[in-house]
């Protein structure tokens, strides 16, 4: 979820099928939960059987508004492609976040995944954040990742005003100080292959970040006509069943 400007056009479509959705059924439980750390939010939930092949950051401009809750169907529907999927929460702003326990908590999540193999690493909007940072800061596990409408600049976000300043609330008053070491734009290319997702019609964050992040460091880019911010996210879309196939397909290269 953005928890930033009010949705508009295609992305307010998305948001509206995405909640219908959620309220459809309840929420599937995790295989098992790992924590760890000791706070609420320090915990690793586990669809499908065995150890993890992805690993799932949720956005909500990491804001404490906003966890991993609207991602469990799609978690769910590539666990029943027979790839087990984790979805790690991580404490964000207002609930104990920002710099460096959101960066801390990315990389203590992935080091403590069950099972010893890579992943394929994926993030959705300042999930993607995370997930490009820690393909370069902490990308021991890390086999593949994957931005999905990723915040790929923060410093080109926070010029923009993404999320009604959510960069600024994210990093506080140290943000030039930090922007060469958070920010994607900024950092080294990483070793393992990256692929950045943008739906075309995407209003919350503009494709440009991803335009940007790709022309830089060489990455695989892929623009969905139509798809706004959570469209790969809506059960039962061809968004949605576009990415469980990358996804899949990813794994097997791994």
């Amino acid at each position: 979820m953005s928890a930033g400007e009010p949705e508009t056009g295609q992305d307010a479509v998305e948001l509206a099928e995405l909640a219908g959705a959620l309220a459809a059924r309840p929420a599937p439980r995790p295989h098992r939960t790992v924590r760890y750390g000791p706070g609420p939010a320090q915990v690793i939930d586990v669809y499908g059987a065995g150890a993890p092949r992805v690993a799932l950051l949720h956005g909500g401009f990491w804001r404490e508004a906003h966890d991993r809750a609207y991602l469990v169907p799609f978690a769910v529907a590539l666990a029943g492609l027979g790839v087990p999927v984790a979805l790690l929460e991580y404490r964000r702003a207002g609930g104990g976040g920002g710099w460096p326990a959101t960066f801390d908590d990315v990389a203590a999540g992935l080091a403590a995944l069950p099972g010893t193999g890579p992943v394929v690493l994926a993030g959705h909007s300042a999930g993607g954040q995370l997930a490009l940072w820690a393909a370069v800061s902490a990308p021991a596990r890390i086999a593949r990742t994957v931005g999905v409408a990723a915040v790929g600049g923060l410093g080109r976000a926070a010029e923009l005003g993404l999320g009604r300043g959510a960069v600024g609330d994210f990093l506080g008053d140290r943000l030039g100080e930090l922007l060469p070491v958070t920010d994607p734009l900024l950092l080294p290319r990483p070793a393992a292959p990256v692929l950045l997702v943008h739906g075309a019609a995407d209003r919350q964050v503009p494709p440009e970040l991803s335009d940007a992040y790709a022309a830089r460091h060489g990455a695989r880019l892929e623009r969905l006509p139509g798809v706004g911010h959570y469209g790969m996210f809506v059960p039962g879309t061809g968004a949605a069943g576009w990415l469980l196939a990358e996804l899949k397909l990813a794994v097997s290269r791994a």
